[in-house]
């Protein structure tokens, strides 16, 4: 049967108002269930009071309405009235007993996302916190005057007395912009380089700018731009801060120990300089969350601050090539990886020539050549490579897990024969050296106040060398190797916008293996050595932006099992700024390390990386300690800085095999400690785009071995004095740098002045340390420009040169008995000559 046309319409109309009844007569519903169905199915979040919905039931309305058919639909069943903010916030209120009220939306300026418990306090006392959306209320009657704080954003007083309670004020909150980190200057020595109100220097390598001799922002070449810290013999695996031995510091990557800082023996970083996103260097007043170092830390972290898009780059220069990449997996997830390797197995550039022959200066490589000229042929092959990967997820909104992931390692391996006297010799030197590490970290916002983070990480560290040689038919292995795991778990607590509270526990277990394995004479000797340490910290922190103070202090509390032995190490960090441009600063900690490097020989792995780590046993390898203070004044006003930091630090229990004496020292084995008194001076001016900067430092430091003929001498990493003046210039995307560096010589021991048997030799020392070499100065240069295509792509080429005037400095002098002349001779390392150096870089 066929329906007409005109029965269509009324068939629809029927349907129609069949389903509205259906809405009407269907199954009662609480009221809060209906309103989360409604949150949940528009997204938005609805304010009411509890007594506003109390015991209401009514049928839902049809889930196929659009919002406002449904709030139409509410509003007409029930006594209440809705205001639809922006289709994201709705409040419900009463319609016959609707009090006056002032309601208002709390949000950050930067991401515009709602603050959650900022704290409201009334006029009247009465105190308020905002709910997850950032909303909150209060009878107008109750106050019209009121303050808005919360952890990170400028408090805000806000007065509402014209307020209407249906529309509710929106109430931006700025990020706290003189909160400790950034208090001081965020311009120092370059673009890019912080100095922090705890006394840390932090470096940012992405907003770096440009210093002498540097193309690459790198983290070891840089810090020795900071006054008190610099390199005797210009190696990123000697760095001396205040006076103390590289092994002192303590160099961590994203939370893993790492035992090996340099490729190609120390002049180049480890660390690729296009990955870390923050450095931070502590010379004194660390937190208590750093252990196992007397001297300062140097923290880099890979991690970003914030989420980034996903990028590539690729780059070039005269040592290595390397590629970075990041690629963000979801919203809330991305993988990084990154690699380097040198190109010395395509190419030997007049850089690598100068590295390589700064490098085996008097070792056991350039001995044999001068031992053996007659007939000399060598065939060498060096290489090494550095890559790392991360791996981070969000779980929700307040859980993240990262992975980390580093492998390092240098390779050398040396083929030399010599003919002489008929007598044809081989040596055949292989030395490798690496570095892998792996560290996994779980991070938990618990809420606004308080935060937890765990992680779990190993470092396993090898230095093998093993030559073989024809004439004496002799094999010579030796290996040092170090195991290191722990876990870490470290928990934040917000108690007030200007107090919070740190504590937390580690776990480290540090096992040490040396190997000595020779043929023709036959010798074998293997020690394996392993510590455990506990460790409880607890650490306050009170910061007052308006008075402008600043006090954090810490304890660090040791366990070291084998030798049932408890370490306290209070660490300390007080600011106080007497002006807006006028700060003065207090700092001062005290700790311990039970692991540091020793020479046995000078000949030990060919001479080249001669150090060999070692664990204590406390008695004869003592456990390191040290205490430090320091008093610092920092004064900075119209593009005027001023630094002045007076220090006193002493370490004990230091052995004289850890120093690297080649005097009549080298083969005493003794304990003591040294004692440090310095100041370090920084000014520095800025005109628009010109930076200019002086620094000088002081250093008293003394040996202190007591139960040697001379108990007082000074230590061999002293540098009475150090000068460094830069100039840079950055306009756009041009940058130039231009810096001079001049120092009084390292210590040395003469020879005394007694008779010498031509025939029997032997070495008569003066007193340790009683002259010095000669002075030290050096004028180095680098620039950079960058650009962009249309495309988008960026492109940056640099250009360095070190030690313009090829000037000849001596890093270290020594004395030694040669063989073959049967006489005594003076053996002289010089610093790097004239280097140049090009980059280029490919971003995209």
């Amino acid at each position: 049967m066929f329906v007409p046309k005109q029965f269509h319409f009324l068939f629809f109309i029927f349907f129609y108002v069949l389903n509205l009844f259906a809405q009407d007569k269907g199954k009662l519903m609480p009221f809060r269930q209906i309103i989360i169905d409604i949150e949940q199915q528009h997204q938005v979040s609805f304010n009411y009071t509890e007594d506003a919905i109390f015991e209401l039931q009514l049928c839902p309305p049809k889930k196929s309405l659009s919002l406002d058919q449904k709030l139409q639909y509410l509003a007409k069943k029930t006594n209440l009235s809705f205001e639809n903010i922006g289709n994201k916030f709705i409040n419900i209120y009463k319609i016959e007993n609707e009090p006056k009220k002032i309601c208002a939306y709390i949000i950050s300026s930067t991401d515009k996302k709602p603050i959650e418990n900022a704290n409201i306090n009334l006029s009247n006392k009465t105190q308020l916190t905002t709910d997850a959306n950032g909303y909150f209320e209060f009878k107008k009657e109750d106050s019209s005057l009121f303050t808005i704080s919360h952890v990170g954003f400028v408090t805000k007083r806000i007065t509402a007395g014209n307020t209407d309670s249906k529309n509710c004020l929106e109430i931006v909150l700025e990020p706290e912009i003189t909160e400790l980190e950034e208090i001081k200057t965020n311009a120092i020595l370059a673009s890019g380089i912080s100095k922090n109100n705890d006394g840390s220097f932090q470096i940012k390598p992405k907003k770096f700018g440009i210093l002498p001799g540097l193309i690459e922002p790198d983290a070891l070449q840089t810090m020795q731009q900071i006054p008190g810290v610099n390199s005797l013999d210009e190696s990123v695996s000697s760095i001396n801060v205040r006076g103390g031995t590289h092994d002192q510091n303590l160099f961590l990557w994203n939370g893993i120990r790492m035992f090996q800082t340099g490729h190609f023996f120390g002049l180049i970083s480890v660390f690729n300089p296009n990955l870390a996103h923050t450095i931070s260097i502590y010379k004194n007043g660390s937190s208590a969350f750093f252990g196992e170092s007397v001297s300062s830390v140097v923290a880099i972290s890979s991690t970003p601050e914030k989420a980034e898009k996903n990028s590539f780059s690729a780059g070039i220069n005269m040592i290595n090539a390397d590629v970075y990449a990041k690629y963000n997996l979801s919203k809330k997830s991305y993988i990084e990886i990154s690699a380097r390797k040198s190109i010395t197995d395509f190419v030997e550039t007049p850089t690598y020539k100068e590295y390589f022959n700064k490098v085996f200066q008097n070792t056991t490589i350039t001995d044999f050549s001068s031992k053996h000229n007659i007939d000399y042929e060598k065939d060498k092959k060096f290489g090494f490579y550095d890559a790392t990967l991360k791996y981070a997820q969000k779980i929700g909104s307040k859980d993240q897990i990262v992975l980390d992931l580093i492998t390092i390692k240098d390779n050398l391996e040396v083929f030399q024969s010599a003919t002489l006297y008929d007598v044809h010799k081989t040596a055949n030197n292989n030395l490798r050296q690496q570095n892998y590490g792996g560290n996994l970290s779980w991070r938990r916002n618990w809420n606004s106040f308080n935060t937890t983070k765990i992680n779990i990480y190993n470092s396993s560290y090898e230095l093998l060398a093993n030559q073989k040689t024809s004439l004496e038919n002799q094999i010579v292995i030796q290996e040092n190797t170090v195991n290191n795991n722990g876990i870490n778990l470290e928990n934040n607590h917000i108690i007030s916008p200007k107090f919070s509270i740190n504590d937390g526990y580690q776990f480290n277990e540090i096992g040490i293996t040396n190997l000595e394995d020779v043929t023709n004479p036959d010798f074998y000797s293997k020690t394996k050595d392993v510590l455990r340490t506990h460790a409880l910290i607890f650490e306050g922190k009170y910061n007052d932006t308006l008075s402008r103070i600043y006090f954090k202090a810490g304890t660090r509390i040791n366990y070291i099992e084998k030798f049932k032995k408890y370490i306290v190490e209070p660490r300390m960090q007080f600011g106080y700024g007497i002006s807006k441009s006028l700060n003065i600063e207090l700092l001062g900690e005290l700790k311990s390390q039970t692991s540091q490097q020793i020479i046995d020989l000078q000949k030990d792995y060919f001479g080249i990386e001669k150090r060999r780590w070692i664990i204590s046993n406390n008695t004869t390898i003592p456990i390191q300690k040290s205490r430090q203070i320091s008093l610092n004044l920092f004064y900075k006003k119209n593009d005027w800085l001023l630094d002045i930091e007076n220090f006193y630090k002493k370490v004990t229990g230091i052995t004289t095999s850890s120093q690297g004496f080649q005097n009549q020292l080298e083969f005493v084995r003794t304990t003591g400690g040294y004692e440090v008194l310095g100041t370090e001076f920084l000014i520095q001016k800025k005109i628009n785009q010109f930076l200019t900067w002086f620094s000088y430092t002081y250093n008293n430091n003394n040996y202190h071995f007591s139960n040697y003929e001379f108990s007082r001498f000074p230590n061999n990493f002293e540098l009475t004095h150090t000068l460094s003046w830069a100039g840079i210039y950055e306009k756009n995307n041009f940058k130039i740098a231009l810096g001079a560096k001049w120092s009084s010589g390292r210590p040395k021991t003469s020879l005394a002045d007694s008779q010498i048997d031509p025939s029997d030799p032997v070495l008569v020392f003066n007193k340790p340390n009683n002259t010095n070499l000669h002075i030290f100065s050096q004028l180095n240069l680098s620039t950079t420009y960058k650009w962009e295509s249309e495309k988008g792509i960026q492109y940056k080429l640099g250009v360095s040169i070190l030690n313009i005037l090829n000037r000849k400095n001596e890093i270290s002098e020594y004395y030694r008995i040669n063989s073959l002349s049967n006489s005594i001779e003076e053996v002289e390392t010089f610093a790097l000559q004239r280097t140049p150096n090009v980059s280029f870089r490919v971003s995209l």
